[in-house]
């Protein structure tokens, strides 16, 4: 037969043996007294078979022993093995007894071989420290009998026991050791699994952050806009008709475009729609500064704009300069009152480092504190924070009017 075929073949009756092994451990957990009701019921039946059937004479120094005695030992040899998990020490010195008699009286039951099921046990759930007397204990019997009956040599009879115990001690480690592999296997699946689902969790948080910052400076700038627009087209509805047609027409293009970054926003969302990345609008960035600040200019606030050095910096830190202008000049729009103006002042440095100082001149001396720290100024540091960097924002000195807002981005850091 072909090796290929008989791996094939044999790979049936291997998983039928591992189903049956974990369908006998399940039951073992499940009814654990039923199972060794069981297992000590078929030897406490082999026990009194041997001793009853007449085998142990083939082993005994003594044939003249009464039946008694012989159950007796038979049941004492067999019947502990009931509590041999749990109290697998108490076990072993209760067998001990019954095996030092039935080696002193020559019965020789083979019975006296359980003991190395209860080494077994020992090894399997106590400590390993716990071996050094419970071999004492199964070796006692096996010198007395042969101080008392002289069949075979010390060294024949010590070190046959002594191998045998050897051998279930191992057993129990090596069963022991690859429970406790396994144990650990799955605990640490466990906290894998926890961790994986409080990432998951942190991760969600940290969108939903990010989402309702732009939602902020989406929506709280457009509006501003808008609404600048609207109050300067119903002053110019009685006087100049054209002005305020214009500024319908700006209330159009500002909405529109309001709309438009909130649904690539909402795309961004949609787990499902992952084949359309490509076409969506990219975050915007330096190059629409100019249609920012003429959005801003059409609501009524005059802005001017000082550049020193080349913007050349990576995508993420031109949204979060525009993000931090838009807000500002949001505010401005907001808070700063008629006739108030705007100057910007960006310089670039290597590196990817910017400083972007906003300042307007509106009514610093109102409530312009409290009124404008909402959630911009939050979302604004947030922002700054991811690249290591300051955000400064506040009133200007005295005797100057209005607010300051100063953005600075550090170099950045080598990968």
């Amino acid at each position: 037969m072909d090796p290929v075929t008989e791996d094939r073949a044999a790979e049936p009756l291997t998983d039928y043996a591992h189903r049956l092994t974990r369908r006998l451990r399940a039951f073992d957990r499940r009814h654990p007294l039923l199972w060794d009701l069981h297992i000590t019921g078929f030897w406490v039946t082999a026990a009194l078979i041997d001793c009853l059937g007449g085998g142990w004479r083939h082993n005994a120094h003594n044939l003249d022993l009464p039946g008694w005695l012989l159950i007796t030992l038979s049941l004492g040899l067999s019947i502990p093995l009931l509590w041999r998990r749990t109290h697998p020490r108490a076990v072993l010195a209760a067998m001990a007894l019954f095996a030092l008699v039935n080696a002193w009286t020559g019965a020789a039951l083979q019975a006296a071989l359980l003991q190395l099921a209860v080494v077994y046990h020992i090894a399997l759930h106590r400590p390993l420290r716990n071996l050094w007397w419970a071999t004492a204990l199964v070796i006692a019997p096996v010198l007395v009998s042969v101080a008392r009956h002289g069949e075979g040599t010390w060294d024949q009879q010590v070190g046959s026991q002594l191998m045998s115990i050897t051998v279930a001690a191992l057993i129990g480690v090596t069963v022991r050791t690859r429970r406790n592999y396994t144990e650990a296997l799955e605990d640490r699946a466990r906290r894998l699994e926890t961790e994986r689902d409080q990432q998951a969790r942190l991760a969600t948080a940290a969108e939903r952050a990010r989402i309702a910052r732009e939602m902020h400076d989406i929506i709280g700038h457009n509006l501003s806009v808008i609404t600048g627009l609207a109050d300067g087209g119903r002053y110019a509805a009685a006087k100049s008709p054209e002005r305020a047609a214009q500024a319908l027409d700006a209330i159009a293009t500002t909405s529109r475009q309001a709309l438009t970054e909130l649904r690539r926003l909402l795309d961004v969302m949609r787990e499902e729609e992952q084949n359309n990345q490509a076409d969506l609008t990219p975050q915007p960035g330096l190059t629409d500064l100019d249609r920012l600040l003429d959005g801003v200019r059409s609501a009524g606030l005059p802005v001017h704009t000082t550049t020193h050095g080349s913007p050349s910096i990576p995508p993420g830190r031109q949204l979060t300069v525009y993000r931090v202008i838009q807000e500002a000049l949001t505010n401005t729009l907001k808070h700063a009152g008629p006739g108030a103006t705007a100057e910007i002042e960006l310089s670039y440095e290597g590196k990817g480092a910017v400083t972007v100082t906003i300042t307007d001149t509106g009514n610093g001396s109102r409530t312009d504190g409290p009124a404008r720290d909402g959630r911009g100024l939050p979302g604004m540091r947030e922002r700054t924070a991811l690249y290591g960097g300051t955000l400064e924002a506040g009133p200007r000195p005295h005797p100057e009017q209005g607010w300051r807002v100063r953005l600075h981005l550090p170099e950045e850091t080598p990968q």
